[in-house]
Protein backbone atom coordinates (compact mmCIF):
# COMPACT_ATOMS: atom_id res chain seq x y z
CA UNK A 1 0.00 0.00 0.00
CA UNK A 2 2.80 2.44 0.88
CA UNK A 3 4.49 1.70 -2.45
CA UNK A 4 1.27 2.38 -4.33
CA UNK A 5 0.87 5.67 -2.46
CA UNK A 6 4.41 6.62 -3.49
CA UNK A 7 3.67 5.92 -7.16
CA UNK A 8 0.41 7.87 -6.94
CA UNK A 9 2.16 10.86 -5.34
CA UNK A 10 4.75 10.93 -8.11
CA UNK A 11 2.03 10.82 -10.77
CA UNK A 12 0.15 13.67 -9.08
CA UNK A 13 3.36 15.71 -9.01
CA UNK A 14 3.58 15.35 -12.81
CA UNK A 15 0.07 16.76 -13.27
CA UNK A 16 0.80 19.59 -10.85
CA UNK A 17 3.92 20.52 -12.83
CA UNK A 18 1.83 20.50 -15.99
CA UNK A 19 -0.67 22.91 -14.44
CA UNK A 20 2.18 25.14 -13.29
CA UNK A 21 3.70 25.26 -16.79
CA UNK A 22 0.25 26.11 -18.18
CA UNK A 23 -0.04 29.09 -15.83
CA UNK A 24 3.48 30.17 -16.75
CA UNK A 25 2.55 30.12 -20.46
CA UNK A 26 -0.52 32.24 -19.71
CA UNK A 27 1.67 34.70 -17.82
CA UNK A 28 4.04 34.92 -20.78
CA UNK A 29 1.12 35.48 -23.16
CA UNK A 30 -0.28 38.10 -20.82
CA UNK A 31 3.06 39.93 -20.77
CA UNK A 32 3.50 39.70 -24.54
CA UNK A 33 0.01 40.62 -25.77
CA UNK A 34 -1.93 41.62 -22.67
CA UNK A 35 -4.50 38.85 -22.26
CA UNK A 36 -7.94 40.06 -21.34
CA UNK A 37 -10.25 38.66 -18.68
CA UNK A 38 -11.79 36.10 -21.07
CA UNK A 39 -8.38 34.82 -22.08
CA UNK A 40 -7.15 34.44 -18.51
CA UNK A 41 -10.34 32.77 -17.28
CA UNK A 42 -10.44 30.34 -20.21
CA UNK A 43 -6.76 29.46 -19.86
CA UNK A 44 -7.00 28.94 -16.10
CA UNK A 45 -10.18 26.90 -16.48
CA UNK A 46 -8.43 24.68 -19.02
CA UNK A 47 -5.42 24.25 -16.75
CA UNK A 48 -7.59 23.32 -13.75
CA UNK A 49 -9.81 20.95 -15.76
CA UNK A 50 -6.78 19.20 -17.27
CA UNK A 51 -5.16 18.80 -13.86
CA UNK A 52 -8.35 17.53 -12.21
CA UNK A 53 -9.37 15.05 -14.92
CA UNK A 54 -5.85 13.73 -15.49
CA UNK A 55 -5.18 13.37 -11.75
CA UNK A 56 -8.37 11.37 -11.32
CA UNK A 57 -7.60 9.16 -14.32
CA UNK A 58 -4.07 8.49 -13.08
CA UNK A 59 -5.35 7.62 -9.61
CA UNK A 60 -7.72 5.06 -11.13
CA UNK A 61 -5.12 3.60 -13.48
CA UNK A 62 -2.47 1.01 -12.78
CA UNK A 63 0.40 3.13 -14.12
CA UNK A 64 3.62 3.08 -12.12
CA UNK A 65 5.11 6.12 -13.91
CA UNK A 66 3.83 8.99 -16.00
CA UNK A 67 6.11 8.09 -18.89
CA UNK A 68 7.83 10.15 -21.60
CA UNK A 69 4.95 9.85 -24.07
CA UNK A 70 2.43 11.28 -21.60
CA UNK A 71 4.86 14.13 -20.90
CA UNK A 72 4.82 14.97 -24.61
CA UNK A 73 1.03 14.89 -24.60
CA UNK A 74 0.96 17.08 -21.48
CA UNK A 75 3.21 19.55 -23.31
CA UNK A 76 0.78 19.55 -26.22
CA UNK A 77 -2.06 20.13 -23.78
CA UNK A 78 -0.20 23.18 -22.46
CA UNK A 79 -0.02 24.60 -25.99
CA UNK A 80 -3.72 23.87 -26.49
CA UNK A 81 -4.42 25.79 -23.29
CA UNK A 82 -2.56 28.75 -24.77
CA UNK A 83 -4.57 28.49 -27.99
CA UNK A 84 -7.76 28.34 -25.93
CA UNK A 85 -6.83 31.54 -24.09
CA UNK A 86 -6.01 33.34 -27.35
CA UNK A 87 -9.26 32.26 -29.01
CA UNK A 88 -11.30 33.36 -26.00
CA UNK A 89 -9.43 36.67 -25.97
CA UNK A 90 -10.18 37.15 -29.69
CA UNK A 91 -13.82 37.89 -28.82
CA UNK A 92 -12.66 41.01 -26.97
CA UNK A 93 -9.80 42.21 -29.15
CA UNK A 94 -8.00 41.45 -32.41
CA UNK A 95 -6.11 38.19 -31.94
CA UNK A 96 -2.34 37.89 -32.54
CA UNK A 97 -2.78 35.58 -35.54
CA UNK A 98 0.91 34.78 -35.89
CA UNK A 99 1.18 33.66 -32.26
CA UNK A 100 -2.05 31.67 -32.43
CA UNK A 101 -0.98 29.94 -35.62
CA UNK A 102 2.47 29.23 -34.18
CA UNK A 103 1.16 27.56 -31.02
CA UNK A 104 -1.37 25.56 -33.04
CA UNK A 105 1.21 24.45 -35.61
CA UNK A 106 3.57 23.15 -32.91
CA UNK A 107 0.72 21.31 -31.18
CA UNK A 108 -0.27 19.67 -34.47
CA UNK A 109 3.32 18.76 -35.36
CA UNK A 110 3.76 17.05 -32.00
CA UNK A 111 0.56 15.06 -32.49
CA UNK A 112 2.35 11.99 -33.81
CA UNK A 113 5.38 12.29 -31.54
CA UNK A 114 3.78 11.00 -28.33
CA UNK A 115 2.58 7.82 -30.03
CA UNK A 116 6.02 7.09 -31.47
CA UNK A 117 7.67 7.76 -28.12
CA UNK A 118 5.23 5.40 -26.39
CA UNK A 119 5.94 2.59 -28.85
CA UNK A 120 9.71 3.02 -28.77
CA UNK A 121 9.87 3.12 -24.98
CA UNK A 122 7.29 0.40 -24.45
CA UNK A 123 5.08 2.70 -22.39
CA UNK A 124 1.86 2.55 -24.44
CA UNK A 125 -1.27 2.56 -22.29
CA UNK A 126 -5.01 2.95 -22.62
CA UNK A 127 -4.85 6.11 -20.53
CA UNK A 128 -2.14 7.60 -22.75
CA UNK A 129 -4.17 6.90 -25.88
CA UNK A 130 -7.25 8.48 -24.32
CA UNK A 131 -5.28 11.50 -23.11
CA UNK A 132 -3.87 12.04 -26.61
CA UNK A 133 -7.33 11.70 -28.14
CA UNK A 134 -8.93 14.21 -25.79
CA UNK A 135 -6.20 16.80 -26.39
CA UNK A 136 -6.66 16.43 -30.16
CA UNK A 137 -10.44 16.68 -29.92
CA UNK A 138 -10.38 19.80 -27.76
CA UNK A 139 -7.89 21.55 -30.03
CA UNK A 140 -10.16 20.90 -33.02
CA UNK A 141 -13.13 22.22 -31.06
CA UNK A 142 -11.31 25.43 -30.11
CA UNK A 143 -10.08 25.98 -33.67
CA UNK A 144 -13.56 25.43 -35.05
CA UNK A 145 -14.87 28.10 -32.67
CA UNK A 146 -12.23 30.54 -33.90
CA UNK A 147 -12.79 29.85 -37.60
CA UNK A 148 -16.59 29.93 -37.19
CA UNK A 149 -16.40 33.65 -36.35
CA UNK A 150 -15.14 34.24 -39.91
CA UNK A 151 -16.82 31.54 -41.98
CA UNK A 152 -20.04 30.93 -40.09
CA UNK A 153 -21.42 28.77 -37.27
CA UNK A 154 -21.58 25.66 -39.50
CA UNK A 155 -17.82 25.23 -38.90
CA UNK A 156 -18.67 24.25 -35.31
CA UNK A 157 -19.86 20.92 -36.71
CA UNK A 158 -16.22 19.91 -37.13
CA UNK A 159 -15.39 20.41 -33.48
CA UNK A 160 -18.70 19.14 -32.14
CA UNK A 161 -18.96 15.91 -34.14
CA UNK A 162 -16.74 13.80 -31.92
CA UNK A 163 -18.54 14.99 -28.78
CA UNK A 164 -21.90 14.28 -30.42
CA UNK A 165 -20.66 10.75 -31.13
CA UNK A 166 -19.69 10.27 -27.48
CA UNK A 167 -23.10 11.57 -26.35
CA UNK A 168 -24.88 9.24 -28.77
CA UNK A 169 -22.92 6.27 -27.40
CA UNK A 170 -24.58 6.88 -24.02
CA UNK A 171 -27.91 5.91 -25.58
CA UNK A 172 -26.57 3.42 -28.14
CA UNK A 173 -23.90 1.32 -26.37
CA UNK A 174 -23.03 -0.52 -29.58
CA UNK A 175 -21.21 2.65 -30.65
CA UNK A 176 -18.62 1.89 -27.94
CA UNK A 177 -17.38 -1.23 -29.71
CA UNK A 178 -13.72 -1.04 -30.81
CA UNK A 179 -13.10 -0.06 -34.41
CA UNK A 180 -10.46 -1.72 -36.61
CA UNK A 181 -7.35 0.37 -37.35
CA UNK A 182 -7.82 2.68 -40.33
CA UNK A 183 -5.26 4.84 -42.11
CA UNK A 184 -8.13 6.77 -43.74
CA UNK A 185 -9.55 7.64 -40.32
CA UNK A 186 -6.20 8.93 -39.10
CA UNK A 187 -5.73 10.95 -42.30
CA UNK A 188 -9.16 12.57 -42.00
CA UNK A 189 -8.52 13.42 -38.35
CA UNK A 190 -5.21 15.08 -39.22
CA UNK A 191 -6.86 16.98 -42.07
CA UNK A 192 -9.24 18.74 -39.67
CA UNK A 193 -6.48 20.47 -37.74
CA UNK A 194 -4.56 21.42 -40.88
CA UNK A 195 -7.66 22.80 -42.61
CA UNK A 196 -8.70 24.85 -39.60
CA UNK A 197 -5.15 26.13 -39.16
CA UNK A 198 -5.05 27.26 -42.80
CA UNK A 199 -8.41 28.98 -42.49
CA UNK A 200 -7.43 30.62 -39.21
CA UNK A 201 -4.17 31.97 -40.61
CA UNK A 202 -6.02 34.23 -43.10
CA UNK A 203 -3.39 33.50 -45.75
CA UNK A 204 -5.85 32.41 -48.43
CA UNK A 205 -8.72 34.28 -50.11
CA UNK A 206 -12.09 33.79 -48.44
CA UNK A 207 -13.45 31.40 -51.16
CA UNK A 208 -10.35 29.22 -50.84
CA UNK A 209 -10.64 29.10 -47.04
CA UNK A 210 -14.30 28.17 -47.42
CA UNK A 211 -13.43 25.37 -49.83
CA UNK A 212 -10.70 23.96 -47.57
CA UNK A 213 -12.95 23.84 -44.51
CA UNK A 214 -15.87 22.40 -46.48
CA UNK A 215 -13.57 19.66 -47.77
CA UNK A 216 -12.48 18.92 -44.20
CA UNK A 217 -16.08 18.78 -42.96
CA UNK A 218 -17.15 16.56 -45.84
CA UNK A 219 -14.33 14.10 -45.19
CA UNK A 220 -15.18 14.06 -41.47
CA UNK A 221 -18.84 13.31 -42.15
CA UNK A 222 -17.79 10.49 -44.48
CA UNK A 223 -15.37 9.07 -41.91
CA UNK A 224 -17.86 9.14 -39.04
CA UNK A 225 -20.60 7.78 -41.27
CA UNK A 226 -18.44 4.87 -42.40
CA UNK A 227 -17.47 4.02 -38.82
CA UNK A 228 -21.06 4.22 -37.57
CA UNK A 229 -22.21 1.87 -40.33
CA UNK A 230 -19.42 -0.57 -39.46
CA UNK A 231 -20.36 -0.44 -35.78
CA UNK A 232 -24.04 -0.91 -36.64
CA UNK A 233 -23.29 -4.06 -38.63
CA UNK A 234 -20.65 -5.58 -36.35
CA UNK A 235 -21.39 -4.12 -32.91
CA UNK A 236 -25.01 -5.25 -32.85
CA UNK A 237 -24.09 -8.67 -34.18
CA UNK A 238 -21.50 -9.02 -31.39
CA UNK A 239 -24.07 -7.98 -28.80
CA UNK A 240 -26.48 -10.64 -30.11
CA UNK A 241 -23.78 -13.33 -29.96
CA UNK A 242 -23.03 -12.49 -26.33
CA UNK A 243 -26.70 -12.76 -25.47
CA UNK A 244 -26.91 -16.18 -27.16
CA UNK A 245 -23.64 -17.55 -25.69
CA UNK A 246 -23.45 -16.91 -21.91
CA UNK A 247 -19.96 -18.42 -21.77
CA UNK A 248 -18.59 -15.31 -23.46
CA UNK A 249 -19.74 -13.03 -20.62
CA UNK A 250 -16.41 -12.96 -18.69
CA UNK A 251 -14.52 -11.90 -21.81
CA UNK A 252 -17.06 -9.21 -22.53
CA UNK A 253 -16.68 -7.83 -19.00
CA UNK A 254 -12.94 -7.53 -19.53
CA UNK A 255 -13.46 -5.79 -22.84
CA UNK A 256 -15.90 -3.36 -21.23
CA UNK A 257 -13.22 -2.37 -18.70
CA UNK A 258 -10.81 -1.54 -21.53
CA UNK A 259 -13.47 0.39 -23.45
CA UNK A 260 -14.14 2.45 -20.33
CA UNK A 261 -10.65 3.90 -20.75
CA UNK A 262 -10.22 4.10 -24.53
CA UNK A 263 -13.71 4.54 -25.99
CA UNK A 264 -14.03 7.67 -28.17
Amino acid sequence: MALNNTYDARLQQETAVGAGVQILLLALLGTAIGLGVAGWLSGLAFAFATWAVLSRALHRSALRSFGPANRVTLGRATLVGGVTALVADSFESAPPVTLLVGLTAVALLLDGVDGKVARRTGTSSALGARFDMEVDAFLILVLSVYVSTRLGPWVLLIGAMRYAFVAAARFAPWLNAPLPPSFARKTVAALQGIALLIAGSSLLPHPAELGVVLLALGSLVWSFGRDVMWLWRHGRIGATEVAVDPSSAPAEKGQAKVLELVSP
